[in-house]
């Protein structure tokens, strides 16, 4: 199933199946897995030339709405063409088990974690298969992407809406990151997988935990800010281990 020691799984594995109160933080690494590349490995061809900035964040949107829109509509493509992954899986299935026990944060705005069949769901960044009215705020799923002209409309008010993603600059939702705060900071184990652990403030979700008491699981191929705090590090993917982390529960 993976290569990593066997003492790392089986301890990581057992903290899980014994936790009544589970949270997980998930960043890009987990829908890579999927073909969606981040958000810079996604600047190529006609796009390189940009900036991050410069497809968004407010000021661009505002110079240029069309061009924004456009970037995010090729997104929306890909996001649609993606499907959930072994590690996707595997958390809807931790959910299942945990029950109300349980919430994941996602920093990923590509809905696959509810495609997969997670409910207990906080989009700390938004989700781009949705459009928000600037009129009303009505939120609103795009149609398919073939039906879709940017930037689309809104069917309530007629006013334009912009993509349903936190940009550069703005603040994640306040009701979404206090609900993932309190989660984190009563969990008796978070599992942070494929982050970078550089963005504040969901990098210091997992510390809420550590804070309280509680174990903090670290699934990631690469060292972050974050690895010398884990209780256990597990230097590999999210399809790799979380599949073997519910190995044999009853």
């Amino acid at each position: 199933m993976t290569d990593l020691p066997a003492p790392e799984i089986e301890e990581a594995h057992n903290w899980l199946h014994a936790a009544e109160r589970v949270a997980v933080l998930t960043g890009a690494g987990v829908s890579a897995e999927s073909g969606i590349p981040t958000f810079r490995e996604a600047q190529t061809g006609h796009w390189a030339r940009f900036k991050p900035e410069d497809l968004a964040s407010p000021d661009a949107y505002q110079r240029d709405p069309e061009m924004v829109w456009a970037w995010y509509a090729g997104r929306y493509r890909d996001v649609l063409a993606a499907q959930p992954n072994p590690g996707h899986l595997a958390l809807a299935e931790l959910e299942h088990r945990k029950a109300g026990g349980f919430l994941l944060a996602t920093q990923n705005v590509d809905g696959l974690h509810q495609r997969a069949g997670n409910r207990r769901t906080v989009e700390l960044h938004g989700n781009l298969t949705h459009a928000r009215c600037e009129g009303c705020h009505h939120l609103r799923p795009l149609p398919p992407p073939d039906e879709l002209s940017v930037p689309p409309l809104c069917p309530d008010c007629g006013a334009r809406m912009r993509p349903n993603v936190v940009w550069f600059g703005e603040y994640l939702p306040t009701v979404a990151l206090a609900r993932a705060q309190a989660a984190f900071a009563s969990a008796q184990v978070a599992l942070v997988i494929g982050t970078s652990s550089v963005v504040e403030p969901a990098a210091s979700l997992g510390l809420l935990t550590l804070e309280n008491g509680g174990r903090l699981i670290e699934v990631n191929p690469d060292e972050t800010p974050l690895s010398a705090w884990a209780s256990v590090r597990l230097p590999a993917s999210a399809s790799q281990v979380l599949p073997a982390l519910l190995e044999g529960w009853a």
